[in-house]
């Protein structure tokens, strides 16, 4: 799940390329048990986003996949943590084609062929949270669907193939801005990925776009240590990166109806590089 950005901060005197590294109060350094719980939170997660890949179809609703992954978290014994969270009412976020994020599930969205489905997802267990989001694509998909959902999925990876100990979240948002905006897409700014662990979204922010860091307002440049854990989420538009809120206060659309795609893992940092705790293919 994304969260909106609205601590940017207010100065106004540091010069445009200029980057700043101080660090960030209130990141958590988990310990080797802190670890091993959100593993497992994790593993609940990537399941149901797997178990969700293998059944969507034409003909359910987005209501459907949301009281399946409810039932599967709960049977394996955590808890959703979407649901309630500053009252959200759903255990999944749906958000169809041009929704780009926090789509409400409803008993009258019906899943069509050649949707493009973004599916987010978090699990609480013992304390901690895992939190992923894979977009589906409902068969047969245009060219046109299938290129944006490629370009968004690795430009995740080339995000997360940054994160060591002693890089910077510049080094993840220059990776995915660059390999965005190189296949001539756009990268939605106005949602982040975050800290994640005892609370779902914690610090610092995990942005996706040079700007953030080097433009004229910049957040803290924070330096990557082993222990931290972030969901990194980018969301990749083919049109405008410019979005608005629905009615409901939670849906986001693409402001030019094109489409919209997202990829989200928990990662750890670690001394050499990285683990991805909701890895699909290890469930």
């Amino acid at each position: 799940m994304n969260i909106l950005t609205t601590l940017r901060s207010q100065s106004k005197s540091q010069p445009q390329a200029e980057v700043v590294t101080k660090a960030t109060k209130g990141i958590e350094i988990k310990s080797k048990r802190e670890l091993e719980i959100m593993r497992e939170s994790s593993r609940i997660v990537a399941t149901v986003l797997k178990e969700i890949s293998q059944i969507i179809a034409p003909g359910m609703t987005t209501l459907d996949l949301d009281t399946y992954a409810e039932k599967r978290v709960r049977e394996m014994g955590a808890i959703p943590s979407f649901k309630g969270y500053h009252k959200f009412p759903a255990t999944l976020c749906v958000s169809v084609n041009n929704e780009v994020v926090h789509g409400i599930p409803n008993a009258k969205k019906v899943i069509k062929a050649g949707d493009l489905v973004k599916v987010d997802v978090g699990a609480f267990q013992n304390g901690f949270h895992g939190d992923s989001c894979i977009t589906l694509m409902v068969p047969p998909v245009s060219d046109r669907i299938a290129r944006l959902v490629q370009v968004a999925e690795t430009a995740l990876y080339k995000g997360i193939e940054q994160v060591k100990e002693g890089n910077y979240l510049l080094d993840i948002a220059g990776a995915v801005d660059d390999y965005v905006r190189n296949n001539g897409y756009t990268v939605v700014e106005d949602f982040t990925g975050h800290g994640v662990g005892r609370n779902l979204h914690e610090e610092p922010s995990v942005f996706n776009n040079r700007s953030a860091i080097t433009g004229k307002n910049p957040l803290p440049n924070v330096r990557l240590r082993a222990g931290m854990t972030l969901a990194i989420e980018p969301i990749i538009n083919e049109g405008s990166n410019r979005v608005r809120i629905l009615s409901d206060k939670w849906t986001a659309v693409t402001v030019d109806h094109k489409l919209s795609a997202q990829f989200e893992h928990t990662v750890l940092v670690t001394k050499d590089g990285y683990e991805i705790f909701t890895d699909r293919t290890k469930v």
